[in-house]
């Protein structure tokens, strides 16, 4: 019998709507395919940046290559096909941007990107666990949200923070079919958003965001699974209920509000005991809350992490 690795298999709420996708989505996808290999951008092996930082995590294992973090790439807005995002990325336009940071807080405000480089973006390595049972070691370039959140004021009213991300059907081919819930959005209770492991990312390895990665600027939560980790975000909103967000919407069954990395609570079509480090041979133990259980395991004292996953 020949095993399937999870990351090769095909997500329930996507499989059930394939009929829709092929009759919907083909045409567009293809010709998206087609623009990007007629204007040289299909993905490429390229060198890495020059990079003078650490190059292993907090636990000694050594940081993915830019190749790895550049061209394996979860991204459905442009393709189901992790090797094929970054080619199809390659013209999607970031500048212009601008976030918009609302709800129920004191101070709203709307920033571009520039106006984030005022809250000192710096280098955190982080394990990257995807729920597929991969993983990477990412230097990010980012800065703690809890900074911006402390400037815009939230109200004693707000308990979670929901983050959405841009609708662009025209140059995310995929935004144009049903295979789930547009825009991407995310969420995060106000304690986990407040956590200074929570980072507003703006680049990698030393560089500006690829856009392929979720440039101009995305989430990133170590130790919740990867799809947490919303892209080219537009609009982060403080609310005073628990949002429904793109995967809990696709499979409520698969994939819960929480994400938290758990490997003693298996997707209901594989384990989540080991995952497959990218550029790596063979499979490693996950470790619970991805390896940030002392610090993070506080925010979730008295809960059930089997029922609220």
């Amino acid at each position: 019998m020949v095993k399937i690795d999870p990351s090769e298999i095909t997500p329930k709420s996507l499989y059930l709507s394939r009929r829709q996708f092929i009759g919907s989505a083909g045409a567009m996808a293809a010709g998206a395919f087609a623009l990007a290999a007629c204007n040289g951008n299909l993905p490429t092996v390229t060198e890495s940046p020059p990079y003078t930082g650490a190059t292993t995590d907090e636990l000694g294992a050594p940081i993915n290559s830019y190749q790895d973090i550049t061209n394996y790439n979860n991204y459905y807005e442009f393709s189901t096909d992790k090797t094929a995002v970054a080619g199809l990325a390659a013209n999607f336009p970031v500048s212009p941007w601008s976030v918009e940071v609302s709800g129920l807080v004191s101070n709203p405000k709307t920033y571009s990107i520039d106006d984030l480089q005022k809250f000192l973006p710096e280098t955190r390595i982080y394990r990257l666990r995807c729920v597929e049972a991969w993983s990477m070691v990412i230097p990010w370039i980012g800065f703690p949200l809890n900074r911006l959140l402390d400037e815009v004021q939230p109200t004693s009213e707000a308990t979670h923070v929901l983050f959405t991300a841009i609708y662009d059907p025209k140059e995310m081919p995929l935004q144009g079919t049903e295979t789930l819930m547009w825009p991407y959005t995310e969420g995060l209770r106000m304690d986990e958003a407040m956590h200074d492991l929570t980072l507003l990312v703006t680049g990698l390895y030393g560089e500006t965001l690829p856009k392929q990665d979720g440039a101009p600027i995305r989430l990133v939560v170590p130790w919740k699974y990867g799809f947490k980790g919303i892209k080219a975000i537009v609009k982060i909103e403080l609310v005073n209920f628990q949002p429904d967000t793109t995967w809990m919407v696709a499979g409520p069954n698969e994939y819960g509000f929480y994400a938290n990395v758990n490997p003693n609570v298996n997707h209901p079509r594989w384990s989540q005991g080991t995952e497959r480090r990218i550029g790596e041979v063979g499979r490693m133990k996950t470790l619970m809350f991805n390896g940030y259980e002392n610090e993070v395991a506080s925010l979730y004292t008295g809960m059930d992490l089997k029922k609220n996953f």
